[in-house]
């Protein structure tokens, strides 16, 4: 697992993983192996292939591990639903149905969502250290996790890596009150020097919807610009947004520039599926339902920086140690790149022997356990 490079813990930067601390001191832990092993257990219980199982698991753990709970363990109950229903599949392997040297065109076969885009980034891989570039669009997908995963994958092998998908009609455009766009996120991961490397990974709405679950899942308000109730009007009640609401672009507000937020959305749908064939904007299932195949469009794309100007990894690192040495605008607030603060988190979770849950959280697991018949976590005691 990566770990925080020395460049980034300054004083400032320490104080943030402190803060990180002070919390995590106040949730279970749960060793990274162990939640692995307790994803993969519900969903071989529900059907699913050891290697599928597998993927998964390693791409809901990852999510946990960086700081994005709303993707990890919190997303679990989705994929056991949609083994269990029968509404995604587990008894077949993507496949190209298309290629050139540097691009392919993959049938998903409806499976997991990690499984194809794991053979997707692969392919893109494998094309970009032959050809400089690999361009891979799926169809037939499922929700895959995290987008920076498979962005990484690219940046482990010294490539830069993207990736996109397009989700369930969660955002309402700029002056609608209509949900028509997914949460489309969007990732960039650019190798630096030393594994410092950027790794840019964001919905293309102000939250991402797992957020504003945790929120309700807590009792607690969302912040301003998340979402908008039924009538398209800003609000702070995440019940209202989840149920006849939507969530808003970034930017939140025509005011604040939500239409450049509702942009970036269109332009994950056109990559994924617009280019693809797969369903796109409200044509896609609404959320969670498990009676509707969910066809979803994804992007994975490899590039081989040496096929331009060498260096690359260098100038990444100096322009990343630029940003990171800047004077803050508030002395508390250290000026931080797209990746630092998931390695702060990493760090924080190294150094409590695993991954710190809030106890909602840990009973939902207790609960999804219960109903699968599957050994429960076990949780570290706390330090």
């Amino acid at each position: 697992m990566q770990s925080c490079p020395r460049r980034i813990v300054s004083k400032n930067a320490v104080q943030f993983y402190l803060s990180l601390r002070h919390y995590s001191q106040k949730w279970d832990v749960v060793r990274n192996a162990e939640v692995r092993r307790f994803a993969r257990d519900c969903m071989t219980s529900v059907g699913t292939k050891p290697d599928h199982a597998e993927s998964l698991a390693e791409v809901l753990v990852l999510a946990d591990y960086r700081g994005h709970y709303s993707h990890g363990l919190n997303r679990l109950d989705m994929y056991v639903k949609d083994i269990q229903t029968g509404i995604t599949v587990s008894d077949k392997d993507p496949v190209i149905t298309k290629e050139s040297a540097a691009t392919a065109f993959v049938d998903g076969q409806n499976l997991l969502g990690p499984v194809v885009g794991n053979f997707c980034m692969d392919t893109a891989i494998t094309k970009a250290k032959q050809s400089g570039v690999g361009w891979v669009v799926a169809r037939g997908s499922n929700h895959y996790g995290i987008a920076g995963h498979y962005a990484m994958k690219a940046a482990d092998q010294g490539l830069l890596g993207m990736s996109f998908t397009n989700t369930s009609p969660l955002v309402v455009p700029t002056r609608a009150k209509k949900t028509i766009l997914g949460t489309n996120p969007i990732s960039l991961a650019a190798p630096g020097l030393h594994g410092d490397n950027f790794v840019l990974d964001m919905a293309t709405s102000t939250a991402a919807l797992g957020k504003i679950e945790l929120h309700e899942r807590k009792q607690i308000p969302i912040p301003d610009s998340w979402g908008v109730d039924s009538h398209g009007k800003m609000t702070n009640n995440p019940t209202a947004v989840l149920n006849g609401g939507g969530q808003m672009p970034v930017g939140g507000a025509e005011e604040t520039s939500g239409y450049k937020g509702s942009g970036l959305g269109f332009l994950v749908e056109i990559f994924c599926g617009i280019l693809s064939g797969s369903a796109y904007g409200p044509s896609i299932r609404r959320w969670k339902n498990t009676t509707t195949v969910a066809n979803l469009g994804q992007c994975f794309i490899a590039v081989e920086p040496n096929s331009f100007m060498p260096g690359f990894e260098e100038r990444m690192s100096d322009l990343m140690d630029i940003c990171r040495s800047l004077e803050p605008a508030e002395k508390d607030k250290e000026v931080l790149v797209a990746g630092d603060p998931e390695r702060l988190h990493m760090t924080m979770c190294d150094d409590s022997g695993g991954i710190p849950y809030h106890p909602n959280q840990i009973q939902y697991a207790v609960d999804l356990a219960k109903t699968l018949n599957v050994k429960p976590m076990v949780t570290n005691p706390r330090t």
